[in-house]
């Protein structure tokens, strides 16, 4: 018996609109591919990207494409068959093999196979014509006129097709009805092979021990499979044994196993299975995964003296604090998305001390490169099954789709230890009741759903469920994101919130985070402006162009979320003294708006993390990581991996150690009537947060500045030898603002500074508070704000005689970076910041609040 042969179907194709039958047909760009990628190549189109060229580009979405190639093929030995597979084709596409239709497909995300052994030749055709999905979006919503369709962000058309839902639009991203070859397409030659490789392991909660499951599902007639499990290149386990109707399965029992662990908290082993099927002694067909072992968990319990249950993650007995944001698909174009961009972002995540990507469901199941980063790197997935902001209809065919979808996409990507949940939607409980659907949760008959107005239940309580019982059985399936067992999703005692009242919503200050605050927070965010050198690329003139203001058609075109004028002049007025020119100066005040919004959060939410029993908040993820354009959004990194400030103050407030200030002013009347005789008392509370494995013992030193002389006016330590047990945070000290003489104004213009000390008289942490808002303080200006490379071009010392807000370290050349920016200084002290990729005669240039 022959080894299975697999032949890529990667040359020579050609693309040409299909309805323009004159056309001449014309090479693509790459292969996989998509049609503005092939367009982009032959310079039919101009670059969506820049300036407002997206408008331009509107009818590819509109019309139908045609793609084709030919290819020599092997024969095919008696006994085998051949068979062309199809990754993924986007979306509805129509496959002619030598002029006979083999396929019709309709969903993006399904991996096709089709035996093609009656129709190949020695010379083939390969045809494929992709329909626009918009307009069968369309059809679709009139042939089910019952239905009640609705939904945020994009049209209605989106939720009849099986496409990335951001490709119609989104509040961050731009229309771009994309088609084509998205995955690879490959013919196979075979008699018997491998159809698919799992792992289930179970590790004892002693963690002595794993048992490990390896099923391999085959085809054709081979009788045995040989699997290996193997560490570091050196085998650890192997056996041999017979298939049975289409299966074979063994049991290992690893002892001592190497456990994976979130980054920080461990290593990330990765053990190689393989499992090689044998005809007598031949071998005919191979395949490999990547597992890692470990012992994951949701742990939803009562807690102690607050009501509701926790919603927190358990890895190998360890609780995580899961720090993170949540991940959108990199580009709009998908396959031009490298491997190394994908491993880029995630050490972007990783370096930035996040635990956990939500991957949104919005967008795509991911590609393999992706995840296969998260397993290196440490990095927890959640992840999201493909629907999000809708309500989404369920005849019978769309059933049978969505099932076959999460099947093959669990399958695909099962193997993966950093994906630890999968949640059934984005935000459609939410949209669902908004829009005031029918739920009634108490009622389990499940086929009645689908005579309601909110049919897509049965998606997300039985057909996804279903799957995820049948095929991953060890991992945690959530109904929804936000989700709550039934309750109102904005309930914040039980299950994942997503606080959207900060920006969206009753658009409360950053500063009341504390009292916005759920179990866990899977969404929150803040709107800045990407890099400056962002803007001048998506702008057609770059820096010369009449439109390089914050204000312009341009710039306001490359921000698509509703009102977002109206929202970010509303959090920089409450907050900030800014102008919109210059157009750094705006981009800056932007950036700091985000970074200290989402430091907030982060702090005050970490601060619920109380330890056993008191697991208040269990975890924050930003709304987001990332672009698929260059674009003023929520991200904390740019289109073009370049990090906005607040990704550095979330790093710092995610560092494994931290300390956080927090004041609140008390008004007590001297009776029930008085508008003058009122004790104004303002005070700081003082926690220091430790998520390393370690009990701390430090010292916690207070030290003040009067903003406007820059005098210092405080300087005490107010907790010696302050115990910070491990994996929580601790209350430290509560006190009046130091000031010199209480009541007359002091404390509106006091600084503090909280540092924690070890006893070597080490600083491990270092937090500086700020009268709020700033825009009211009488910031001076420094008369020497020193930023000056080290001999070795190796770190950036900052200090000033006087406290500068939000210092940020700004280099021309994108080859410098830095390990921290946006630091608060105060006198006395020098900042240190290590940078990369500088030299003696590099430039570095600073910015902070009130420097104009």
């Amino acid at each position: 018996m022959a080894s299975r042969l697999v032949i890529p179907i990667d040359k020579s194709w050609e693309f040409r609109q299909a309805d323009k039958t004159d056309a001449e047909f014309l090479p693509v760009s790459q292969f996989p591919t998509n049609v503005h990628l092939d367009l982009l190549h032959h310079g039919l189109i101009p670059d969506p990207f820049i300036g407002k060229n997206e408008l331009l580009v509107q009818w590819i979405g509109e019309v139908p494409w045609t793609y084709r190639t030919s290819f020599k093929a092997q024969d095919v030995p008696a006994g085998a068959k051949a068979v062309l597979a199809f990754d993924g084709l986007d979306t509805f596409a129509t496959v002619l093999l030598n002029a006979t239709k083999i396929l019709e497909v309709d969903n993006m995300f399904l991996p096709e196979r089709v035996d093609v052994t009656s129709l190949l030749k020695e010379e083939n055709e390969l045809v494929i014509t992709f329909d626009s999905a918009y307009l069968r979006g369309w059809k679709l919503v009139e042939k089910y006129p019952d239905h009640k369709w609705g939904c945020w962000n994009g049209d209605s058309a989106r939720l009849a097709v099986r496409k990335a839902q951001y490709h119609f639009g989104w509040d961050w991203g731009p229309t771009l009805l994309t088609c084509g070859p998205w995955r690879p397409i490959n013919l196979e030659i075979y008699e018997s092979r491998i159809a698919d490789l799992s792992a289930e392991s179970v590790v004892e909660k002693s963690l002595k021990s794993a048992d490990v499951k390896l099923v391999a599902e085959t085809e054709g007639k081979a009788d045995k499979v040989r699997f290996e499990i193997a560490l570091d290149g050196k085998q650890i386990a192997s056996q041999t044994t017979d298939c049975t109707s289409g299966a074979a399965a063994v049991a290992f029992l690893i002892q001592d196993p190497e456990l994976w662990y979130p980054i920080r908290y461990g290593k990330q082993p990765l053990y190689d299975i393989k499992a090689t099927l044998l005809s007598g002694e031949h071998e005919v067909d191979a395949i490999s995964k990547r597992i890692g072992l470990r012992r994951a968990q949701l742990i939803q319990r009562p807690l102690k003296e607050q009501p509701g249950t926790s919603f927190f993650f358990e890895v190998n007995n360890i609780p995580i604090y899961c720090g993170g944001s949540d991940w959108i698909p990199a580009d709009n174009f998908i396959p031009r998305i490298s491997r190394q961009k994908y491993f880029d972002w995630v050490k972007l995540v990783a370096e930035g001390n996040q635990f956990m990507l939500r991957v949104w469901g919005g967008g795509i199941y991911e590609e393999q490169a992706f995840y296969d980063a998260c397993d290196e790197l440490g990095i927890l997935v959640w992840q999201d099954f493909m629907f999000g902001c809708g309500n989404y209809p369920a005849w019978p065919e769309l059933l049978k789709s969505i099932d076959r979808e999460a099947r093959e996409n669990i399958k695909l990507l099962r193997h993966h230890p950093s994906i630890i949940i999968w949640a059934g939607n984005n935000e459609d409980y939410q949209y669902q009741e908004s829009a005031g659907l029918t739920y009634d949760y108490e009622n389990k008959d499940a086929e009645s759903w689908l005579k309601t107005d909110f049919p897509a239940r049965y998606i997300y309580e039985k057909v996804l469920p279903d799957a995820c019982a049948d095929l991953i059985p060890g991992t945690f399936y959530h109904p929804g994101s936000p989700w709550g067992a039934g309750r109102n999703t904005h309930d914040a005692t039980v299950g994942d919130i997503h606080q959207w009242n900060v920006w969206h919503g009753t658009q409360e200050k950053w500063q009341n985070f504390d009292k916005l605050v759920g179990r866990f927070v899977s969404e929150f965010g803040m709107q800045a402006f990407p890099s400056v050198k962002t803007i001048d690329a998506y702008l057609p003139l770059g820096k010369d162009d009449p439109d390089r203001y914050p204000q312009s058609s341009t710039v306001d075109f490359h921000n698509k979320a509703e009102g977002h004028e109206r929202r970010i002049a509303l959090y920089l007025v409450e907050n900030l003294r800014y102008a919109p020119d210059p157009l750094e100066h705006f981009v800056y005040s932007t950036q700091l708006m985000q970074g200290e919004c989402l430091a907030s959060a982060y702090r005050l939410w970490k601060r619920q993390w109380k330890g056993p029993g008191r697991e208040y908040c269990g975890g924050a993820l930003v709304w987001q990581t990332n672009d698929c354009w260059p674009v003023t959004s929520w991200s904390i990194a740019d289109y073009y991996l370049r990090p906005k400030l607040a990704y550095f103050t979330v790093k710092r407030e995610m560092a494994p150690v931290s300390i956080g200030i927090t004041r609140r002013t008390h008004r007590h009347p001297r009776d029930k009537y008085t508008r003058v005789h009122i004790d104004e008392q303002t005070q700081i509370e003082v926690w220091g947060s430790n998520l390393t494995l370690e009990d701390l013992t430090v010292d916690c030193v207070l030290k003040a500045w009067d903003v406007e002389t820059g005098e210092e006016t405080f300087s005490k330590t107010v907790s010696a030898k302050q115990l910070l047990p491990e994996n929580r945070s601790t209350e430290i000290v509560a006190l009046d603002v130091p000031v010199r003489k209480q009541n007359v104004g002091e404390e509106g213009r006091t600084v503090v500074a909280a540092y924690l000390v070890q006893t070597d008289g080490k600083q491990i942490a270092r937090y500086v508070n700020w009268p709020e808002p700033l825009k009211y303080l009488h910031l001076q200006k420094p008369k020497e704000l020193r930023a000056q490379l080290n001999a070795d071009a190796t770190a950036v010392e900052i200090s000033a005689e006087v406290p500068v807000k939000g210092v940020a370290l700004e280099c021309e050349d994108d080859g410098v970076t830095f390990d921290d920016n946006l630091v608060d200084i105060v006198p006395g002290e020098v900042v240190t910041i290590g940078v990369k990729g500088a030299s003696a005669g590099t430039k570095i240039e600073t910015r902070y609040l009130g420097m104009l």
